[in-house]
C-alpha cells in the first residue's frame, strides 16, 4: 500500500529565502502525524504545498502514491482545517457541516444523514440547528473538524487549529482529536509550534528547523532521544553542554544532552550512587512550579546546570547555597550540534 503522504526533495523559495529545503517525507495511511516547529521554519509552507495551495518550486508530492505536485487543491482527496475555523455565520451548525457535500450535489438525505453521523462522532449531536455564535471556542473547532470530515478525505490537514483556544479548553480538545482520529481512521497532518500538543497526541513527529527536517521519529523518540541539540532544546526543557563541559563533567568531549528531570539533589557528603555522575556548585535560582521546583546551578569551574526535583526536596535551599547534582551516567546523549540551536 501506497504512503498516505510522500514528499521527494521538496523545496520552496520566496525570492532569495528558502522557505523549504530538499525536504523527504514520509507520512503512513492512518498516522497523527505532527509537523513541529518554531515560527518560519517552514513547517506550514509543507502543509499548504501537501493541500495545493503552494505549489512547489522543486521536487514532488504524492498522495496514495500519485503526483499531486501540479493538481489544484480541489482535485485532493484533502480537506484542511484552519485556526479561524471559517465557519458560516448565517448557517445552522447542521448547514456548515453539509456544506462541502451540497457543492458535490450529494443528495439532500444523504447529505443530512452523513452530517448528523458526523455531528455524532464529534460530539455535537443535537447542536444541528444552532448557529456558530451560539457556541463556545471548542464546540466551533468541532464544527470545523466535522465540516472536513464529513467528505471522507483520505488525508486531513489541521493548521494549528486550538492556537485560539484558552489552556484548559486546548488540552481537552486534544483528548478529543485524538480520540477522534482513532475513530474515523483518516490520517491527519497537523502543524504547530507547541511541543506539548505535539508529544501529546502524535504518532509521530517531524521537527522543522530552517527549512529542513532535523528529525522524525515518535514521540517518545523525539524526546528521549533528540538527535541534534535543536530538537533537544526545543522539544522540552534540556541541558545543553558543549564539548568542552562535557569533557569536564562527563568525561567525554562531545556535545551532549541532560534533561533536567534525570538530575538529582544530592547531599555534599552523601555517596554517589552505582552508574552515576555528580558536579557541585552554586544555586542561583529557585523556581517554585507546584510539585516540582527548577533548580539552576553555576558549576564550580564554570558552565550551568538545570535540575527539576520535588518541591519537597527542595527544603533549606535557597540562592547562594552549595549544592551537589547527580544523574545516571547514561542519562546524557550525545546531540549533533544544529546549525541554529535554541
Amino acid at each position: 500500500m501506497s504512503a498516505a503522504v510522500q514528499l521527494v526533495a521538496v523545496r520552496k523559495t520566496f525570492g532569495d529565502v528558502v522557505a523549504v529545503d530538499d525536504v523527504d517525507l514520509t507520512i503512513d495511511n492512518g498516522e497523527f502525524f505532527s509537523l513541529l516547529g518554531p515560527s518560519g521554519s517552514g513547517k506550514t509552507t509543507v502543509l499548504r504545498m501537501i493541500a495545493g495551495f503552494e505549489e512547489p518550486s522543486g521536487g514532488a508530492i504524492l498522495l496514495e502514491g500519485i503526483d499531486v505536485t501540479h493538481v489544484a487543491p480541489y482535485d485532493r482527496d484533502i480537506n484542511t482545517v484552519f485556526q479561524d475555523y471559517a465557519l458560516f455565520p448565517h448557517m445552522t451548525v447542521q448547514q456548515n457541516v453539509e456544506y462541502g457535500l451540497k457543492v458535490k450535489r450529494v443528495p439532500k438525505a444523504e447529505r443530512r444523514q452523513r452530517a448528523g453521523e458526523m455531528l455524532d462522532v464529534v460530539r455535537l449531536g443535537g447542536f444541528g440547528e444552532r448557529r456558530p455564535n451560539q457556541l463556545s471556542g471548542g464546540q466551533r473547532q468541532r464544527v470545523a473538524l466535522a465540516r472536513a470530515l464529513v467528505n471522507r478525505p483520505s488525508v486531513l490537514l489541521l493548521d494549528e487549529p486550538l492556537g485560539a483556544l484558552d489552556l484548559k479548553l486546548r488540552e481537552e480538545m486534544q483528548t478529543e482529536l485524538k480520540a477522534i482520529q482513532r475513530e474515523v481512521g483518516i490520517t491527519f497532518v497537523f502543524v504547530t509550534h507547541d511541543q506539548g500538543e505535539a508529544l501529546s497526541m502524535s504518532s509521530r513527529i517531524a521537527v522543522f528547523n530552517q527549512g529542513q527536517i532535523e528529525q522524525v521519529g515518535s514521540p517518545v523518540e523525539i524526546y528521549e532521544h533528540p538527535a541534534t541539540s535543536f530538537v533537544a532544546g526545543f522539544v522540552g526543557t534540556s541541558n545543553l553542554l558543549d564539548a568542552e563541559l562535557s569533557a569536564r563533567v562527563l568525561g567525554a568531549s562531545a556535545p551532549h544532552t541532560l534533561r533536567p528531570e534525570r538530575v538529582s539533589l544530592l547531599g555534599l557528603d552523601d555517596p554517589l550512587p552505582d552508574g552515576s555522575l555528580a558536579a557541585t556548585g552554586q544555586a542561583v535560582d529557585v523556581q517554585y512550579l507546584g510539585s516540582f521546583s527548577r533548580l539552576r546551578v553555576h558549576l564550580d569551574g564554570g558552565g550551568v546546570l538545570v535540575a527539576s526535583v520535588a518541591s519537597d526536596a527542595l527544603a533549606g535551599v535557597s540562592d547562594g547555597a552549595r549544592v551537589r547534582l547527580s544523574w545516571p551516567s547514561d542519562a546524557a546523549l550525545v546531540v549533533a550540534t544544529s546549525s541554529s540551536p535554541i
